[in-house]
């Protein structure tokens, strides 16, 4: 008997790790059954505490991934990890998705890690991202660790999406400055000094200290909050447990202060517009509407007709 979406949605609530990989290859390649599966998901989710991983290339991103992975699971969590890679320009998958990541924890039916490709899409993260994501809450993930592609000041979408965010930074990576541009500022919840036993790391961190001085910091129930600065050696697993301690301090922090509800409120608002905008797209540009915004596209270039006129015209077509 063909399978139900019911009977899926089953086997991801179970945590089974097939019917969790078919759920997000099908977000990914943009499975028509997927919406389905994720309207049956999603009255489980909500229960994940979702965990953002950002920084420039050679940070040590995955390193720290892998730690934080580990000292959960020590720990009795359910670990869930989407590791958002570079898309290949021939497959269109992940660039680094056929490496094994964390091989320490293939066989620990406590966590799932799955890479995704960008594919195209700027910001750091998969358009898939946040559905990957509700698909790990809702089977069971107590924490789901987000890794970003890591190309510097363009990963702000990160900061909707995670609860909390870690912005990693290194010395020795060029001028310092670079890492501590307004917006990772804006980004951070928690600075994390990773490569903490190279030269420079205190200068680093000094900097950092300085820069936090002069940053405005964001209110939370009258109380402000400040990211602090927490030095690691990933590779080494230095300094994971008091990362560990941080990110359960931002936690409790924002849910006394209730910024944490506003926060889902305020990210749900822009999901909304979002998936708003995707099922208007769909609409317009269904059918034949495709060949028409070329058609009217044409125009526009050579200036036969203005866009807004363009744009209306398409709207009518959809009976907008």
């Amino acid at each position: 008997m063909p399978e139900t979406i019911a009977n899926w949605a089953d086997q991801v609530r179970a945590g089974d790790t097939r019917a969790i990989s078919r759920a997000i290859t099908a977000i990914e390649n943009s499975d028509p059954r997927a919406e389905d599966l994720l309207r049956e998901l999603f009255p489980s989710t909500g229960r994940a505490y979702l965990i953002g991983v950002t920084g420039a290339p050679g940070t040590g991103k995955s390193t720290l991934v892998d730690k934080l992975a580990s000292h959960y699971r020590a720990r009795g969590k359910t670990v869930g990890v989407i590791a958002v890679d570079p898309t290949s320009p021939y497959t269109g998958g992940a660039v680094l998705g056929d490496r094994i990541r964390m091989q320490g924890h293939a066989t620990d039916a406590g966590i799932f890690i799955r890479s995704m490709a960008t594919r195209g899409f700027f910001g750091g993260l998969a358009r898939a991202t946040a559905d990957a994501a509700l698909v790990l809450d809702s089977a069971g993930k107590q924490i789901v660790l987000i890794e970003t592609v890591g190309v510097g000041q363009d990963e702000i979408d990160v900061v909707r999406l995670a609860e909390c965010t870690l912005v990693l930074v290194v010395p020795g990576l060029g001028d310092d400055v670079q890492n501590m541009k307004a917006g990772l500022m804006e980004v951070a919840d928690i600075f994390v000094l990773n490569k903490a036993e190279r030269e420079g790391a205190e200068r680093l961190e000094q900097q950092l200290h300085a820069m936090l001085e002069l940053a405005p910091i964001s209110k939370d129930g009258g109380r402000g909050w400040k990211p602090p600065v927490i030095r690691t050696t990933a590779t080494e697993g230095k300094g994971i447990g008091e990362l560990a301690d941080a990110i359960q301090a931002v936690r409790e922090q924002r849910q006394q202060s209730g910024e944490q509800r506003a926060k889902i409120r305020e990210y749900w608002k822009q999901r909304l517009l979002v998936l708003l905008e995707t099922q208007l797209l769909a609409r317009t540009l269904g059918g034949d509407g495709q060949r028409a915004l070329e058609s009217l596209a044409s125009e526009v270039a050579e200036r036969k007709k203005n866009p807004y006129t363009a744009v209306r015209e398409l709207m009518a077509r959809a009976g907008l």
